[in-house]
């Protein structure tokens, strides 16, 4: 395999490469970019003289045959240049390997389901005499959705150098698939990154003697499949998935709930809240009046007379006999005995002239005026007791008293009910009125000014203790809220990058790849080498990592990263020489540790000062074909 081909690279001028997700003999599996169709896709890569080319291709010709919606599709094949590829249908989702492992063993239930799908496209596949030839839990895929997909269909087997398959090894598989979602063990013919099944004598342990509580229905499937006895024929997958189908029964809501067991890759979903439905009026009802509130009235029978069939010929009124066009469409502003508005009719008389625009009251005085000048002033009189109190009046205007009586004395009048008390009724001083409501105005003003010179005598009561106006102890200024806030972090230059595996055989991760964490572009990452452990105690390295070099000392206060891939835990270390050793070997102290998802950007507890920042993994994430970590963008800020 070429070394030149890097993510980036565009393939038969149509498909760039964005990540690299797996390497095994000389063989790439590719992410890739369709630009005619704008989609991503599955690029399969190999040198144009290898081998293995001439069976690709052949195997990608007879996998196209296939039409089945759990199988990735082959899209295209072909040589180009120096290199032979084939391109697949791409599937977003967890394969099974790595939903065991980091989830458990599947329930009974939801295990026979997910290999009765793929019994279900081994069926289908094998009725056209084309066996997948590589079967495992790598090749399984559950996609976002819940729904279950294979990968490679003959192609995996061409790429790792294996003969054309046999259906009766993908039965065999599928039954290590049982065994495996059952108890996390791998028991098929084909490899895997699995652990494998306990033996006894050449035989496979029965699921049931490794994990307790297994339907002895599926036990006794997979017993029979992977310890087959002499002169018994092969099961077909045909036969494996009715055994399967009839186990599960109803597979109502097992889609669905599988998507619960995907392994996330720091990608979230947004779900967008529902729009309301709004309810469509036609134009008649968004013109039509409404009819004035009243009380409500009996109901009245749907076929009163002159209503009709037609509603809107009920509501013309008096013209609802006329012709349909005469009608000029102006509501007269009246309902019928139908609830609908009435309408003008050609010929009809005009309607009714609008009322008159609203008048403003006319102004009316707080008080009662002062009479005119040389006027008398109206002054209150005392009641005749021995009268009724109804006929009293208590205003005088006139000159003299009024007695009752029919011998009414001097000044008095025919119409005379009142009786002399003394009061002057005219002549004398005048005494001015007192007007309603007056009083009650002086009060509240003497009470407002009261309360003005209370609360302004508390103030100051207030004051002169040292107290706030309402009496309260004042607080101290807190000097978090004076000091000034802290500067803006910004990035900070990069000078060069370098690969740091000080216990590898080559030492060297790539390093020809370490200039695109810095690059700026995301789809471009470095890696690490594929592993068959982690690393840690017990494992082959301690860690790799990045130096970066920084060009002079500098204050780091936070580093970005953008990483691909699951979580993989790291050290951040600021130093003032590169480290030529693992660094906790060296004796430094790392001035961050983190479990870092896909983007993650760490905040140092204390700005480090030196010239070499290292990025050091300590943990990889897991891959279909082992441990691998990518780095994809380092971003120093200060």
């Amino acid at each position: 395999m070429p070394a030149s081909i890097r993510p980036g690279d565009v393939l038969a001028d149509r498909y760039r490469l964005v990540d690299l997700l797996s390497e095994s003999g000389n063989g790439r599996f590719w992410r890739a970019h369709d630009r005619v169709l704008e989609r991503h896709v599955a690029l399969h890569v190999i040198a144009a003289d290898d081998d293995r080319a001439e069976g690709l291709l052949a195997a990608a010709r007879r996998s196209a045959r296939i039409l089945d919606p759990h199988i990735l599709r082959v899209l295209d094949a072909e040589r180009s240049g120096h290199l032979c590829y084939v391109v697949n249908e791409w599937g977003s989702g967890t394969s099974l390997d790595i939903m065991l492992a980091a989830g458990g063993e599947l329930s009974p239930r939801r295990a026979a389901w997910v290999v009765g799908e793929v019994a279900a496209a081994c069926a289908r596949a094998h009725a056209a005499d084309v066996p997948h030839g590589r079967l495992n839990p790598e090749n399984v895929l559950i996609d976002t959705s819940g729904a279950v997909r294979v990968i490679g269909w003959c192609v995996d087997a061409a790429l790792h150098g294996r003969p054309t398959g046999r259906a009766a090894d993908d039965v065999a598989d599928l039954a290590g698939l049982l065994y495996a979602a059952l108890t996390g063990r791998w028991a098929g013919p084909s490899s895997s990154a699995v652990p494998p099944a306990p033996t006894d004598h050449g035989r496979v342990l029965r699921p049931r003697q490794v994990r307790a509580g297994i339907p002895r229905d599926l036990d006794a499937l997979c017993d029979e499949v992977l310890n087959p006895q002499p002169g018994c024929g092969t099961m077909a997958a045909e036969a494996f998935r009715a055994v399967l189908a009839e186990f599960v029964g109803d597979p109502t809501g097992l889609q669905e709930s599988m998507t619960s067991r995907l392994v996330s890759g720091g990608h979230e979903t947004v779900v967008l809240p529902q729009v309301p439905e709004f309810t469509v009026r036609d134009a008649e009802e968004l013109t039509r009046p409404t009819p004035p509130a009243g009380p409500p009235g009996p109901a009245e029978p749907a076929d009163r007379e002159g209503a009709g069939g037609d509603p809107e010929g009920a509501g013309a009124g008096e013209g609802a006999g006329d012709a349909p066009g005469e009608s000029t469409g102006e509501s007269t502003g009246e309902v019928t005995q139908a609830e609908m508005p009435g309408f003008l009719v050609a010929g009809d008389e005009a309607a009714p002239a609008p009322p008159p625009p609203f008048e403003e009251p006319p102004a009316r005085p707080l008080f009662a005026p002062d009479p005119p000048e040389g006027a008398p002033v109206r002054r209150s009189r005392q009641p005749d007791p021995g009268r009724d109190s109804q006929q009293y009046w208590p205003w005088d205007t006139e000159a003299g008293s009024r007695t009752g009586g029919a011998g009414g004395g001097a000044g008095g009048g025919a119409g005379g009910g009142w009786v002399d008390t003394g009061w002057p009724t005219g002549t004398g001083p005048v005494v001015e009125e007192e007007v309603p409501g007056r009083s009650s105005f002086r009060v509240a003003a003497i009470l407002l000014a009261a309360l003005v010179v209370l609360v302004a005598v508390t103030v100051a009561f207030n004051l002169g203790r040292g107290r706030t106006p309402l009496g309260t102890v004042p607080e101290e200024e807190s000097p978090s809220a004076t000091a000034s806030a802290p500067a803006e972090v910004g990035p900070l230059d990069v000078a060069s990058v370098s690969d740091l595996d000080p216990q590898g055989s080559d030492g060297g991760e790539y390093p020809e790849l370490t200039g695109l964490v810095v690059d700026g572009d995301p789809a471009t990452a470095w890696r690490t080498s594929t592993y068959k452990q982690d690393f840690g105690p017990g494992g082959l390295k301690d860690g790799v990592g990045l130096v970066l070099d920084l060009g002079e000392a500098r204050s780091v206060a936070e580093v970005a990263l953008r990483l691909v891939g699951s979580p993989a835990d790291l050290e951040l270390y600021v130093v003032d020489e590169a480290p030529t050793g693992v660094p906790s070997e060296q004796g430094l102290s790392p001035a961050a540790t983190v479990s870092a998802a896909s983007e993650e950007t760490v905040v140092l507890d204390e700005p480090a000062s030196g010239r070499y920042l290292v990025v050091w993994i300590t943990s990889l994430p897991t891959v279909p074909d082992g441990f691998r970590s990518e780095v994809a963008e380092v971003v120093p800020r200060g």
